[in-house]
């Protein structure tokens, strides 16, 4: 089992998005901006659903791989830190699903 974890990889992330380095591709979505890499993260979502539907299961890896990656591309564009989507979920496990789900409903 690996070691390395979201927190890792967003820190990864902050570190290429403002390298300027022309190999980066992290550095290359930053510079397109928000549109770009949401729609990136759309893209890959797509895939990954897909791989699902088709019960390919290395397929699916790797578009997981991808879509998390991209996940966190936004959410740093966005300047939004991965604890607060993780404190997010620890306050939605504090209940059940289906009364957090109707929390949501009225928003």
């Amino acid at each position: 089992m690996s070691d390395f974890t979201l927190d890792d990889l967003q820190r990864i992330v902050a570190e290429r998005a403002r390298s300027g380095d022309p190999d980066s591709w992290t550095a290359k979505l930053f510079a397109s901006g928000m549109d770009r890499a949401a729609k990136k993260l759309g893209e890959e979502a797509v895939e990954t659903v897909i791989a699902a539907v088709r019960k390919d299961e290395s397929e699916l890896v790797s578009e997981s791989a991808d879509l998390l990656y991209h996940w966190l591309v936004v959410l740093a564009l966005a300047d939004i830190p991965l604890s607060r989507v993780m404190a997010e979920l620890e306050r939605r496990t504090a209940q059940s699903g289906v009364a957090e789900k109707a929390s949501r409903a009225g928003r």
